[in-house]
């Protein structure tokens, strides 16, 4: 293939790739900056070749779930480290110029996530086996950005510990306050807030599996009364809270969505209330999901840059409090998931098949490279309506995070099983 082999000698600046060619030829790619980077594929068919051209990533990833596209040397992690890496956000191959030929139309309809899509959406990704998660996930099934302290030597559990009690304190919280928990997961954030905090909690998902285990896990913990769950989409809530918090949903809102999202937090908070929102962002400005994480992964999803948030934030006239920029903690949560995925291989493939445990390996390493290598970050915005709402320093964060992390001395006594 003479355009895919122009495209892999421009591509590959930094480390080595060797390609072995459907007619069995092989080609080395030996960049001339310095870095000990390597990987060896084997591609199957011509069929595979054109697909890479015509989309890189549907092409890649689909020819990797396929079994077309062998690695040879490493795994697909290592493989996709060398790609990215050698198109990293750094060096600005091309973004803007990419960015520049999009259709607005296009990324409009994609991420029009009415109520009946966003139900189709959730149900894509989240109503797959409870086993799945269990195998990757830490025991309470936090899935989105754990907060690392120490990456050397903590747990992924204790990380995603750590990473509650920096969101409640965050929320500055009080003892009979209510609480909405906008995309609820299977319901960790909201019994862990109840339980340091003694605070109550509504925690509303669209995901039939989701709701079934929260709502399971608050009879067990005989707190059903006090946190509640529901299948509700978040437009159409009623009511007044306290506090609001959202973690890892924003990024399934969709961008012709975002004026509602905020009008919702701006109308549901109490005049002196505190909201925190936590997502998937990007450093590098407005861009576009993949082809292949759209079909296979994420539909409908987007990670939104600040500069796409904050008019919505403006127009509702909510004081942005604090804004934290957490630039590689979720490499490390990704890192620790990829792990624990491919030492979980059989049960995996024994629930679904090969091909699905491939696609999940590549939808992590694939997440990998992009909080490693291009601009993806995670932001946490705090908001407020009224500007004395919170303290007006940051001391009382440390403080608040310690007495939530030595009141929960048990962080997996609730776990989901």
């Amino acid at each position: 293939m003479i355009l895919l082999d122009r495209l892999f000698r421009s591509l590959i600046q930094s480390g080595r790739l060797e390609v072995t060619w459907p007619d069995g030829k092989r080609s080395v790619y030996q960049g001339k900056e310095p870095g000990d980077r390597h990987s060896a594929v084997r591609i199957t068919d011509t069929r595979t070749s054109w697909a890479i051209l015509r989309s890189p990533s549907l092409g890649a990833g689909e020819g990797f779930m396929d079994g077309r596209i062998v690695i040879e040397d490493g795994d697909i992690r290592q493989l996709l480290d060398l790609i990215i890496f050698n198109t990293r956000w750094q060096r600005g191959n091309g973004h803007r110029n990419l960015l520049g030929r999009q259709r607005a139309w296009l990324k409009t309809m994609l991420e029009r996530n009415g109520a009946g899509r966003s139900v189709r959406n959730v149900a894509h990704h989240y109503d797959l086996s409870d086993r799945l998660y269990d195998l990757f996930l830490d025991a309470d099934r936090q899935y989105s950005c754990a907060y690392w302290t120490d990456p050397e030597h903590e747990t992924l559990e204790q990380a995603q510990a750590d990473k509650k009690a920096h969101i409640a304190a965050k929320l500055l919280l009080e003892p009979g306050q209510r609480v909405l928990d906008i995309g609820c997961g299977w319901g960790g954030m909201a019994l862990y807030l109840n339980r340091v905090a003694d605070v109550d909690v509504l925690g509303i998902t669209l995901s039939d599996e989701q709701l079934a285990v929260a709502r399971r896990r608050a009879q067990e913990a005989g707190v059903a009364d006090r946190v509640r769950f529901e299948k509700i989409d978040y437009r159409a809530l009623d009511g007044t809270f306290d506090r609001i918090v959202s973690v890892g949903m924003f990024e399934h809102v969709g961008r012709p969505n975002y004026g509602r999202f905020f009008d919702v937090v701006a109308n549901r908070l109490a005049p002196d209330g505190v909201a925190l929102v936590h997502t998937i962002g990007r450093a590098g400005g407005p861009g576009e999901t993949d082809a292949w994480t759209r079909k296979y992964i994420f539909p409908g999803g987007y990670s939104p840059a600040l500069s796409e948030i904050m008019p919505h934030v403006e127009y509702n006239r909510l004081w942005a409090t604090d804004i934290e920029v957490l630039r590689l903690h979720y490499a490390y949560t990704l890192e620790a998931w990829y792990d624990r995925t491919v030492a979980a291989r059989e049960q995996i493939e024994a629930v679904y098949d090969a091909r699905f445990y491939r696609m999940w390996c590549f939808y992590l390493a694939s997440a990998i490279t992009a909080f490693r290598h291009s601009d993806h970050c995670n932001f946490q915005i705090q908001l407020a309506r009224q500007r004395d709402a919170l303290p007006i320093t940051r001391r009382y964060l440390d403080q608040t995070e310690d007495r939530y992390r030595a009141l929960d001395t048990a962080p997996r006594a609730q776990a989901a099983e």
